[in-house]
């Protein structure tokens, strides 16, 4: 199957007053019912010498204009794998990510312009950033994706085109990172590639195979029916310091076993967007707004996502530089950039209160290694939570990994958290990290990428 080249400027204008760069490479293929158009090497964020960058869009879907921002690798790029960031949320830019954890650049001491990110992930892989569902990021359309499943099929149309485009990365290991809420995207986009695998094997539909070998997840919300509760435990046993006392301890337990456990059991039963969506406000109404309203009135203006005083958080001027019409026509993007957008569609429909338990069990049975790792400083995906998620999954070693004791976990002999690896299954608690870990502790992230890529998998240094 071949791509045909296009140059079309007007119709690379035509959705937004912002103008586009004079010539961006424009790809149809004819037989994916895709488009990509592209700007090569915009100067923005890599700056790199002979490290190539592409920024643009791919025509997933009716009327759906998915924003794509790859990155090579700085070392080996013709070897390297392809790994593929999304953002949690619902509905946060994978720019979030770029800028302030991962990314080629960030910003540093609330400079307005970026700075090289010496422990960017793309020093050891090909990168691409994907922004979804609909309107945010650069992402724009008319479709309606109010669910992680319903989001999963137009992130394979976009990989295919991708691999359409760039072939030289069909044969590569590819990976999925992803963060907080990606603990429903990851699992759930990981097994629909794996399906679409086996279709593809079978006869039954035509495409690329996507070699999906790794799935790193940070802080991540995969089930709330154990992750709600492990939230209470937190709050009263967390090592940093005790954010309620045992009265409301107790008094949200039993609102937990009385009130939302049923719920969220029949949410996992039934998967209706309206018994899910009953789960979800059930323990919003019943354990989150009253904690959080405790936790301002105690301390106003309280971080959920680092729980320390004085807490700290990512910047974020990379959304204002994001929004400047200079930057936005030099990456060649068509509306105004959107830090958040999207998510209350999937809260109405229950998505939250899904549980994405059986789809990671699918991923790991598939030898896919999977790394779950979470900063301890962390209330809103807490590391009690991930701990219990990574040892329910359903595999054949699921028991031994369970009573398997947590050991050190070191960055050049000084002891950066604890861990634990069976196969292909890692479970990490990260010190003095919040909810966005990388941003807290970015050599260490490094460290734990590169070794989620690497041969011998997730060990101290």
């Amino acid at each position: 199957m071949q791509w045909t080249l296009k140059f079309s400027v007007g119709a690379f204008m035509a959705a937004s007053a912002i103008a586009g760069p004079a010539s961006p490479n424009v790809f149809e293929h004819a037989a994916m019912n895709s488009k990509m158009t592209f700007v090569k090497n915009s100067g923005i964020c890599e700056t790199t010498p002979g490290v190539n960058q592409y920024s643009g869009y791919i025509t997933a879907g009716d009327d759906l204009n998915m924003w794509f921002w790859f990155f090579e690798a700085r070392e080996n790029p013709q070897e390297a794998p392809l790994m593929a960031f999304f953002g949690g949320g619902p509905g946060d830019a994978s720019e979030f990510g770029l800028f302030t954890q991962n990314g080629p650049c960030n910003f540093v001491d609330n400079e307005t312009e970026p700075s090289v990110n010496p422990n960017s992930y793309n020093n050891y892989a090909n990168m691409l950033y994907i922004d979804q569902p609909v309107g945010v990021g650069f992402t724009y359309g008319n479709a309606t994706i109010n669910s992680t499943g319903e989001a999963a099929p137009y992130v394979w149309k976009l990989l295919q085109a991708f691999y359409q485009k760039f072939p030289e990365y069909e044969s590569r290991d590819f990976g999925i990172l992803t963060e907080s809420y990606g603990g429903h995207y990851g699992p759930e986009f990981a097994r629909y590639i794996i399906a679409q695998n086996q279709a593809i094997g079978r006869g039954d539909i035509s495409g690329e195979v996507i070699h999906m070998r790794f799935l790193s997840i940070s802080n991540g919300w995969f089930d709330a029916k154990i992750q709600e509760k492990a939230n209470i435990e937190y709050l009263y046993n967390n090592s940093y310091r005790r954010l309620i006392n045992e009265s409301f301890h107790d008094e949200l337990i039993n609102r937990f076993d009385t009130k939302c456990a049923a719920l969220l059991d029949k949410c996992i039963a039934t998967n209706t967007n309206e018994d899910c969506a009953t789960a979800w406000k059930s323990y919003t109404n019943e354990i989150e707004y009253p904690v959080v309203a405790l936790l301002n009135e105690n301390q106003p203006g309280f971080f959920l996502g680092d729980i320390r005083d004085p807490s700290s958080r990512p910047s974020d001027a990379y959304s204002a530089y994001l929004q400047r019409p200079e930057i936005q026509r030099a990456l060649g993007a068509r509306v105004n950039f959107t830090t958040r957008s999207g998510q209350a569609g999937f809260y109405l429909g229950g998505d939250d209160a899904r549980s994405f338990m059986d789809q990671l069990s699918t991923v790991i049975q598939a030898g896919v290694r999977v790394v779950i790792w979470t900063g301890d400083a962390d209330y809103v995906s807490n590391w009690f939570g991930t701990t219990k998620v990574a040892d329910t999954i359903e595999w054949a070693k699921q028991e031994t990994f369970a009573n398997q004791p947590m050991v050190p976990y070191t960055l050049n002999g000084e002891q950066k958290g604890t861990y634990k690896s069976l196969d292909n299954l890692i479970s990490m608690r990260i010190f003095g990290a919040g909810h966005n870990t990388a941003f807290y502790q970015p050599e260490l992230s490094l460290q734990i990428f590169k070794q989620t890529i690497g041969a011998s998998g997730v060990v101290p240094t």
